[in-house]
């Protein structure tokens, strides 16, 4: 038995040290956030100087007393410039660009969360729950190897090698000792980091699920009847009151979305976490729609990206691989079906 244990302890150091997990995944989750980030703050650019600009009714003098207390902090409050402001904006939109695109992004996902929580902080009380996550995320992927897959650091490492550029053991041995240690310390931050998100989510939806399951309105179905006549949250009244006309529907829909909730953190080490995942897409897709919470069902559907393996993100990338092949097929000409013609086999050297 103490063999067993020990065995196991082992297994779990040489996976902690020596194998990054869920490398897809972070990638997936860099690329999720970045493009949400980048588009929340292009949706906002009308409104960017009421909202965090010097021209806010939340004046940044007001922000200075709030973070003497609460601890929080803005690069945006640093100076009441608007020139300033403007360039900060610019360089906001930059940081997520570059983010989203993987480029130098051990460097960039740093400041990416800088800018995160420096537009949070600004305008807190603007906030829901998709922005605390999005803060939450930002910092956790500070410490991942976000960078190692679908981005441009990838392809930049993928052209060194064919090119015979990559270190090899040079150097005497206190360098490799050194280059040895960063490779362990890398990895261990990544997959630290990488099981703090997955935590943080069934932390988030196992509490939401026992909080709902505290309330009378949950336990009689009666819950998402109140959440549809909310008139902040529903920007298409007749969508939400021809759904709230359907009172079994309500009913059913209400206590699925507790049991998921509430079953999410147990059922991640088998397949049926698939169908959960499912259903909790079709729950933040509904969400986004007739309540008009975008950022939060975005945040929560990328989040749960944590929790797909590595091989079904290679197989979606296949099949996208095949479907941009088959569509550059057909703009060249083929008809529809018809596999492109194979390259005749060229002659050898005679001998």
């Amino acid at each position: 038995m103490p063999q067993r244990v020990l065995n196991r302890i082992h297994a779990f150091l040489v996976l902690l040290t020596e194998r990054p997990v869920s490398l897809y995944a972070a990638a997936a989750l860099r690329i999720g956030y970045g493009l949400l980030y980048l588009a929340f703050l292009l949706r906002e650019f009308p409104h960017r100087d009421e909202m965090w600009g010097p021209g806010s009714p939340w004046t940044p003098e007001l922000a200075r007393q709030m973070y003497d207390q609460s601890g929080w902090a803005s690069v945006l409050i640093l100076s009441d410039s608007r020139v300033y402001f403007e360039i900060c904006y610019a360089v906001a939109l930059v940081t997520c660009a570059l983010f989203l695109l993987g480029w130098r992004t051990r460097a960039v996902s740093v400041l990416f969360a800088v800018v995160v929580v420096s537009f949070h902080a600004r305008a807190i009380f603007m906030a829901d729950g998709g922005d605390n996550l999005m803060v939450l995320m930002a910092v956790y992927l500070v410490f991942t190897a976000c960078g190692r897959r679908w981005s441009l650091d990838a392809r930049r490492t993928r052209l060194r090698a064919s090119a015979g550029k990559t270190a090899g053991p040079h150097g005497g041995g206190v360098r490799n000792q050194l280059r040895d240690a960063r490779i362990i310390l890398i990895t261990v931050l990544h997959n630290c980091g990488m099981f703090v998100i997955a935590a943080q989510v069934c932390f988030l939806y196992g509490c939401a699920g026992l909080y709902k399951v505290q309330g009378p309105k949950w336990g009689n179905g009666t819950a998402l009847h109140y959440v549809l006549n909310i008139d902040v949250f529903r920007p298409w009244p007749e969508l939400s009151q021809m759904i709230d006309g359907h009172h079994l529907l309500i009913a059913v829909v209400g206590y699925l979305t507790v049991l998921v909730q509430v079953a999410f953190p147990f059922v991640l080490f088998g397949r049926l976490k698939y169908p959960v995942l499912i259903v909790l897409l079709g729950m933040h897709v509904n969400i986004a729609v007739l309540m008009g919470l975008p950022l939060f069902s975005g945040a929560m559907i990328v989040a749960d990206a944590v929790f797909l393996p590595d091989r079904f993100y290679r197989a979606v990338g296949g099949l996208l691989r095949r479907t941009v092949q088959r569509a550059g097929v057909m703009r060249a000409g083929a008809p529809p079906g018809t596999a492109p013609a194979a390259v005749p086999q060229q002659p050898g050297p005679a001998g």
